[in-house]
């Protein structure tokens, strides 16, 4: 007799717990808060920015070698030691370049004062955009950092660079308005040459940062935030590394 009372009070138990505390765990899985607050935990704590990693390997900025606005040779090995953006866009395009340029030379004069910081802009379209082209096109947009190169060469060796090297996607696509499509995306690399990024809110790195959508917007059609305000902030942090 005294075993059935103990699996009476043990069933009595399991049912009250059931009763109380089952509702609020649903309650908690509908609303996500479980996992977010397990994961965003990692975020709120981790001020160093991640490095991208690919096979267990941090990832560095790939060997390049291609000609400026200037007609001077620029390679990967000059942007050492500086904190730098980088991009891919071309001098014609009639959507989302515009903005990405305009985003970045925010950025110059929000740096202007610190001789180690630079972008890199790589055009998808080097059979049009030559050095004379990338000049007015500087020109027209105000860019006056030493360490700002617009860059044009090889075809083969562009397209390598952005979807192999960087993995940013761009490509010829003849149906789209300009002839090219492109992700608009920044990268942000650090004094040593290593692809960062700071973490999202579930602690994975976001690795590229939105360029297409200005702080003033906030957001684009879609619903996607800008993160020019935060580049800034990451961009400060590398510079104090």
């Amino acid at each position: 007799m005294k075993r059935k009372y103990t699996y009476v009070w043990v069933s009595l138990v399991v049912l009250v717990f059931g009763i109380i505390f089952i509702p609020r765990i649903v309650d908690r899985v509908k609303a996500n808060s479980i996992v977010q607050d397990s994961r965003m935990n990692v975020s709120k704590n981790a001020d160093a920015l991640a490095f991208i990693t690919l096979n267990g390997e941090k990832r560095k900025v790939p060997e390049f070698a291609l000609i400026n606005q200037d007609s001077l040779l620029i390679t990967h090995k000059d942007y050492l030691g500086k904190v730098f953006v980088a991009e891919f866009f071309f001098t014609t395009c009639p959507s989302i370049c515009p903005i990405m340029s305009m985003n970045l030379v925010q950025l110059q004069n929000e740096f202007e004062e610190f001789e180690n910081f630079g972008v890199a802009s790589f055009t998808i379209n080097p059979e049009y955009d030559t050095p004379r082209v990338l000049k007015e096109y500087a020109e027209e947009y105000g860019i006056t950092d030493m360490d700002w190169h617009l860059m044009t060469g090889p075809r083969d060796s562009i397209y390598e660079l952005a979807n192999v090297g960087f993995n940013i996607f761009a490509t010829e696509a003849p149906d789209v308005p300009g002839g090219f499509e492109h992700s608009g995306l920044f990268a942000l690399i650090d004094k040593q040459g290593y692809i960062r990024s700071r973490y999202d809110d579930f602690g994975n790195p976001i690795i590229y940062y939105r360029g297409a959508i200005t702080e003033a917007q906030g957001a684009n059609s879609e619903g996607e935030q800008e993160q020019i305000s935060i580049l800034k902030e990451d961009i400060k942090k590398l510079l104090n590394e």
